[in-house]
């Protein structure tokens, strides 16, 4: 019997042991929770599963609705499969937003074909505020790679990026001062052929590896 890739939009009451009840139900049809997420607590919790399956999930989805907990059990599409991949881009305000525009340009490009690719954008300051966020990144579901837009970046932030690459986070960096291009996968030059270049290595849809490259700065 073949896996299924199921989303599950759960309106529950709140209150302690609630998603404990949730994930037994979940165990009991062998299902793996790929992804969890509690969108609000107050007055009342939603919660979003994304779990693997075998085959048809309409026993699970009626002992959830059972609970009682439980107001309602929404079957939906998996975030993987409305907003797919997703890239992230940080660092200051003007080169974000010029990567930003060769990734969502060349995404949508893609998209069109099949694709789902999505984007997200942070502007921000400061040697420890960017560290956190290439941390947290790897941290993020879905994301296939970090784009880092700035003039100058090193010391923590060269150090987050090493930490991140050892998960298999692909790392873009603009050529700029400091010791982050030296840390990342591949460093360009243009922030918008940066966005572009981000986008084309995450896509399955193009025939574009960075392994495959010859040099590693553009």
């Amino acid at each position: 019997m073949a896996s299924e890739n199921v989303g599950l939009y759960i309106h529950t009451l709140p209150g302690p042991g609630v998603l404990h009840q949730l994930t037994g139900v979940i165990a009991r049809y062998q299902g793996d929770i790929r992804s969890v997420e509690i969108i609000e607590n107050e007055p009342a919790s939603r919660i979003t599963f994304e779990i693997t399956i075998e085959g048809e999930p309409a026993a699970l989805i009626a002992e959830l609705r059972a609970l009682p907990a439980v107001r309602a059990v929404e079957r939906v599409k998996s975030m993987q499969q409305v907003y797919g991949k997703r890239i992230i881009i940080i660092g200051g305000g003007a080169q974000v937003g010029q990567v930003a525009i060769g990734a969502i340009s060349e995404a949508d490009r893609h998209n069109i074909r099949g694709e789902h690719i999505s984007v997200d954008t942070i502007p921000l300051v400061g040697e420890q505020p960017l560290a956190d966020a290439v941390r947290a990144a790897a941290r993020l579901p879905r994301v296939k790679a970090l784009v880092l837009a700035g003039a100058l970046m090193g010391g923590e932030i060269e150090r987050a990026v090493r930490e991140v690459r050892q998960t298999g986070l692909l790392v873009v960096s603009l050529n700029m001062a400091g010791s982050v291009p030296a840390a990342a996968d591949l460093v360009v030059s243009d922030p918008v052929q940066a966005g572009v270049m981000t986008v084309m290595a995450v896509a399955a849809t193009a025939k574009f590896s960075i392994a495959r490259l010859k040099q590693r700065v553009f």
